[in-house]
């Protein structure tokens, strides 16, 4: 088991940045993938980003290429997700994931844990 706790979120004015955490505990988390995804109401959740096992590789999803980069340090067993000149299309609920299988998903089904999410409330 693994437990995904986020932090970091809040309101931003449009253009500002924001850093996300995701501490995870239980079983060490460097055995997994990690993936940001976000949900805005009355959407479905989406992909954001992605990080291998060891940091090596990254995958950010269209709308947020530019603007958000993700990294993890396995020593704190932490994800994070900078994210810069933010709009307000990025308001959502953002979640974090954990993903043992051997090669990164950008889509929801493979992730087998999921953080509680934090809320980011971006203005215009």
């Amino acid at each position: 088991q693994v437990q995904l706790v986020e932090s970091g979120g809040g309101l931003v004015q449009a253009g500002g940045p924001l850093r996300l955490s995701c501490a995870a505990s239980g079983r060490t988390s460097t055995g997994y993938n990690m993936g940001w995804f976000r949900q805005a109401p009355g959407k479905e959740r989406e992909f954001v980003a992605a990080i291998s096992k060891r940091g090596g590789s990254t995958y950010l999803s269209d709308s947020v290429k530019g603007r958000f980069t993700i990294s993890r340090d396995n020593a704190k067993n932490t994800v994070y997700l900078q994210m810069n000149s933010l709009k307000p299309e990025d308001t959502a609920i953002y979640y974090c994931a954990a993903d043992l299988s051997v090669t990164i998903s950008r889509t929801v089904g493979p992730y087998d844990y999921w953080g509680q999410g934090t809320q980011v409330t971006v203005s215009s």
